[in-house]
């Protein structure tokens, strides 16, 4: 029997559950089947079947959610930061033992292929891990001596917080926003992506099950305008962290201003790779096939428009088209497929509507340009060349296995080009002029650069994006100046002069 057989047969068995009954909400340590009796259906991208049934959050399952968050603060915020490194470490074993699990249902539920969510699941539990190893120093702050005082500076939670996550990779990037804020004392009402419900319910469990006290992690189902407007404006929630797009991100700003709440925001994107003619080509080839191809194209740091300068641009192109046609398109199961299908019926056509506006704007399509033929919300990979940066092929967010070639002259063409958008999230630089690497890195506006390199993620160093691509920074330490209060305190060396007023 195939890899692929054994996989199906192993997918039957996860959601016959889901398919005989409704999935809750996870509130106050145990399943919630809501109180409006309301649902939603979850679909396969596989062939736009419906898995089941899901529970759609209203205002009163978000509030109840939020009360316990608020009375589980209380002792969670206390608890020793060893002792809540101890129980982190346990939800990431628990993640590394249902890690097959989790990625046979994420690749079901999303379309992205198993053969990325396998290494999604153990990156989820590696940042549990992490931030689990950071708990008992979260509070930490500085020593500010000056002539007469001592200031120094310590942290506290911030107090519930609010993660809306997306749904192109939901479990790995829900962990990403969860493990910090739990590191750091927070408690936290989650309210997954609708396209993608499934895998939320799985790490609620799964905490809980290794020892997270009952209203630490709680999971609402449920629509972005119902449960999420809610979330976004409910007074026990402190902070808002949001993946997600650029609009929505506007939204919950509007919609959390009343009360004030901080927001963390890691928004769209349009990445520019820009690959000059000194660079190692084979190395950039491989790099330019796997940022956009990689997870569908579905994912915020995907280089989607390559910056190639004009003469290599007809080699690259060429060698890039020959790539392309190697990649593999299929079933998300099968654990040789690359390319499998896109999340959702309306974020399919979204897509196969930019093959229309290439030939319109007055782009070639060089490589795939439509959709797969039979079930499922499959499209070819793409490469249009002989574009310009003013196409909406170039500057709008396809979110897709789309790939913009754009032609370059020089290095300051090139950095003309990159900056010339909206967004602000990541860049890719391929040279072998060390000091171009690091000119281009100190002008491009955006909040990450990889030179000669794929998207690397080292888990200290900052993530996140400028202009309309985000606000805030995760990693690290980062991520604790979010999810906590900084105060200072100053404390007297002696009998220094105090003013005096009314004598």
């Amino acid at each position: 029997m195939s890899d692929l057989n054994n996989n199906l047969q192993s997918i039957e068995k996860l959601i016959a559950p889901l398919q005989a009954e409704t999935l809750p909400h996870f509130i106050d340590g145990k399943r919630d089947p809501g109180r409006s009796g309301k649902t939603f259906d979850g679909y396969t991208p596989v062939d736009n079947s419906i898995i089941g049934k899901v529970a759609a959050g209203n205002a009163e399952d978000i509030d109840a959610a939020c009360q316990s968050a608020a009375t589980a603060f209380e002792q969670w915020r206390t608890m020793p930061g060893s002792e809540r490194k101890k129980l982190l470490h346990k939800v990431a074993d628990a993640i590394v033992d249902n890690a097959h699990d989790i990625a046979l249902l994420e690749s079901y539920d999303s379309g992205q292929p198993l053969k990325f969510m396998s290494k999604a699941a153990i990156r989820s539990a590696a940042n549990f891990r992490f931030f689990a190893d950071m708990a008992p120093g979260a509070r930490d702050g500085q020593s500010l001596p000056a002539d007469e005082h001592i200031n120094y500076s310590i942290r506290q939670p911030i107090g519930p917080v609010g993660v809306i996550t997306p749904w192109n990779t939901p479990f790995m990037l829900s962990t990403w926003k969860i493990a910090p804020a739990l590191a750091a004392g927070c408690t936290v009402v989650h309210k997954p992506a609708e396209w993608s419900p499934y895998t939320a319910m799985m790490l609620a469990e799964i905490a809980h099950d290794a020892g997270l006290p009952d209203g630490v992690l709680n999971c609402v189902q449920g629509l972005g305008e119902d449960a999420g407007k809610t979330l976004t404006e409910h007074e026990a929630i402190k902070a808002i962290a949001f993946v997600g797009e650029s609009a929505t991100g506007s939204h919950i700003m509007r919609q959390g201003a009343d009360t004030l709440k901080r927001v963390h925001f890691e928004l769209g994107g349009k990445n520019p790779v820009i690959v000059f003619d000194d660079a190692d080509l084979d190395r950039a080839l491989d790099a330019v096939v796997f940022m956009i191809y990689s997870l569908n194209g579905e994912r915020c740091t995907s280089s989607s428009r390559l910056l190639v300068q004009e003469s290599i641009q007809d080699e690259f192109n060429a060698r890039l088209v020959e790539r392309i046609g190697k990649l593999k398109v299929g079933h998300p199961l099968d654990p040789a497929t690359e390319i499998g299908p896109l999340i959702h019926e309306r974020h399919f056509k979204k897509v196969c509507s930019y093959f229309d506006f290439a030939v319109e704007d007055g782009a070639k399509i060089a490589a795939g340009g439509n959709a797969v033929e039979g079930d499922g919300n499959f499209v070819q990979p793409t490469l249009f060349t002989g574009a310009s940066n003013d196409m909406r092929i170039a500057q709008q967010e396809i979110f897709g296995p789309v790939l913009t070639a754009i032609p370059f002259k020089d290095e300051e063409d090139a950095l003309r080009i990159a900056n010339d958008t909206e967004y602000g999230l990541a860049g890719y630089v391929w040279t072998n002029d060390i000091g171009r690497g690091h000119r281009m890195a100190r002008d491009l506006d955006v909040g990450m650069i990889w030179v000669n390199s794929e998207n690397n993620r080292h888990l200290p160093s900052p993530f996140g994006g400028m202009k309309a691509s985000g606000i805030g920074r995760d990693g690290g330490d980062y991520s604790f100046e979010f999810y906590m209060e900084t105060k200072n305190v100053c404390v007297a060396l002696g009998s220094h002069h105090v003013p005096k007023l009314g004598k």
